[in-house]
């Protein structure tokens, strides 16, 4: 199914850049979109501040921004249908049985976890029609688990918690404009993750044998994915009045395994979006945003608990999100050009290849500035 999404990713762009090959054949001579209506793309850029990649910057121009976000977790799932800790460890089998001292069935359940980045952003135009962009995020995850006594039953032991904190993965990339006609627009871009977040973070675990160890955490737990990732993205934007609305389609490929054996899925995911701007400091916006990944490839042979967290195959799934949010810009003050921003969002559907824990909501809220 992933492979669909960014099948129709292709397509789109070809069908795309041969619309904006043709409105380049029959614009006016001199007109070059860019330049003249650079100060009209500004006043009417406003969107979901969650998605990047949408607008091209005039040349010469940058933009710095930075934005902060929270995530929360918790609750079992498999597939669409919610499930009690007590059967996690009692019907579920452990992929590692029959390794020392690991029991048949899953002992540990996972409670709830949390992630908080901190991701600094700049965009520079190369040209008026190329712009190159740069993201780099600081991340702590937080994660508490359940585990159960011996190997079997419904007697709880205690309970333990871990952390990883540090840089994530880094993002380079670059967008170009295909198509162009009043406000309408069409933008492409492509990017390349480096592998700079750590995948070998440790902390603590109870075991059902009652021993406080230090290990690996499991997949959902480490910064980054181990391995170079290509990032594809195609938006298309249009508006009339106070209003604007477009669609943005997104994915992520990976490109081979990382060193510890192993490559996180690939993702892909379409956004719906529409905003609304009562005054020229002001706008309202909203966004539906349906993503799917693959399960993890491969397996870390240093990962091995009886926890969902440890098995590949509880990775991935598909899941449709709501956001609402607002921009906010002076337009005189000390604080003109200045940009705040704040989105809120909560899972409308989730159907996970579980068990594993689900998505409750998240927040972001973000500054930048053209300069």
């Amino acid at each position: 199914m992933t492979w669909k999404l960014l099948g129709s990713l292709a397509l789109c762009a070809g069908v795309l850049a041969n619309a904006g090959m043709a409105q380049m054949m029959t614009e006016h001579a001199g007109h070059r979109p860019g330049k003249a209506g650079g100060g009209h793309m500004h006043m009417h850029m406003h969107g979901p501040v969650g998605l990047m990649g949408r607008h091209l910057m005039p040349e010469g121009k940058v933009m710095l921004g930075l934005q902060t976000g929270h995530m929360k977790m918790s609750g079992l799932r498999d597939g669409s249908t919610d499930i009690a800790a007590t059967t996690l460890v009692t019907r579920y089998p452990n992929r590692f049985a029959g390794m020392p001292g690991q029991p048949p069935t899953l002992r540990v359940a996972p409670l709830w976890m949390k992630a908080d980045m901190l991701m600094l952003g700049a965009m520079y135009g190369a040209t008026d029609k190329v712009t190159v962009m740069m993201m780099m995020p600081y991340i702590r995850k937080e994660m508490a688990s359940l585990t159960y006594t011996g190997p079997a039953g419904t007697v709880p032991l205690g309970t333990s918690r871990m952390s990883a904190e540090g840089f994530g993965d880094l993002r380079i990339g670059a967008m170009t404009g295909l198509y162009e006609k009043g406000r309408s627009r069409a933008v492409a871009g492509l990017g390349l993750s480096l592998p700079t977040g750590s995948i070998t973070k440790t902390g603590p675990m109870l075991s059902p044998g009652g021993m406080r160890m230090v290990r690996r955490m499991g997949y959902g737990m480490q910064l980054g994915s181990g391995t170079y990732d290509l990032l594809p993205q195609l938006s298309f934007q249009t508006g009339k009045g106070a209003l604007n609305w477009g669609a943005h389609l997104s994915g992520v490929i990976r490109l081979g395994d990382n060193d510890e054996g192993y490559r996180l899925g690939n993702e892909a995911a379409l956004n719906l979006w529409a905003s609304y701007k009562p005054a020229g400091w002001i706008d309202y916006n909203a966004r539906l945003e349906t993503k799917i990944a693959d399960r993890i490839h491969g397996i870390d042979p240093a990962i091995i608990m009886p926890t969902p967290g440890a098995d590949p195959r509880n990775f991935g799934g598909e899941q449709v999100a709501l956001y609402l949010g607002t921009n906010i810009g002076p337009a005189r003050g000390v604080a003109k050009g200045h940009k705040i921003n704040l989105e809120i969002g909560m899972p409308v559907h989730q159907r996970l290849n579980g068990p594993r824990l689900k998505q409750d909501w998240s927040l972001r809220l973000g500054w930048r500035k053209a300069f």
